[in-house]
């Protein structure tokens, strides 16, 4: 969990003090600012993790944090922190994109399983764009010809359809497709699909 960091935003300093203990002791890197406005000038350059954001705070609350992250383009999942009468605020935030809101008292485990599940699920876009980004690259190394294949393939077309269209022999498609095959490595027809999916071919 090293290599993860949690961003503390919140105005009350014993909280902030509580939150990073409780973070550093679960194993998590914790990061606390006291104010959304002092947040944001690190928010250029943050380390994959989440952000967990009292929701009042003076100067700007937890709401139009997560606005100007999101104009900045800032992905890091957010969990707001909120009092019992902060609840309709938490829930325009849930709107706004807020992973998940914490009603206050709420028990140290709460916190930790929602931080958690915030990384997951940071981990899996991660890797689905990653994954996104090799399968545009493989499509793009594809011929013209090929691509055009590929197009029918995912259409769901039979080779002597895609043939017809392309006025190419089927034995020509078949070749097209063990050269589409081999170049994005796709183990098979469903696994290729969903490349091309992916990569909103």
């Amino acid at each position: 969990m090293t290599d993860i960091l949690v961003h503390v935003i919140d105005d009350d300093e014993a909280m902030r003090e509580s939150l990073g203990f409780l973070l550093d002791t679960a194993g998590f890197a914790a990061r606390t600012y006291e104010s959304a406005v002092a947040f944001l000038e690190h928010a250029h350059d943050l380390a994959p993790g989440c952000i967990v954001t009292d929701v009042r705070m003076p100067e700007m609350n937890g709401l139009e944090l997560v606005r100007r992250l999101k104009e900045r383009g800032v992905a890091l999942p957010v969990i707001v922190i909120t009092g019992h009468g902060d609840v309709p605020l938490a829930v325009e935030a849930m709107k706004a994109g807020v992973i998940d809101f914490l009603e206050k008292p709420f028990d140290d485990e709460a916190l930790l399983q929602a931080v958690r599940s915030a990384v997951d699920a940071q981990e899996r876009e991660d890797q689905q764009q990653a994954e996104k980004r090799r399968f545009e690259t493989m499509l793009e190394g594809l011929s013209p010809r090929e691509q055009e294949v590929l197009r029918g393939v995912i259409a769901g077309k039979p080779n002597k359809v895609i043939a017809y269209e392309l006025g190419i022999s089927p034995r020509t498609v078949e070749v097209y497709r063990a050269n589409v095959m081999t170049k994005t490595g796709a183990s098979g027809l469903s696994e290729l699909v969903r490349m091309a999916l992916l990569a909103g071919f």
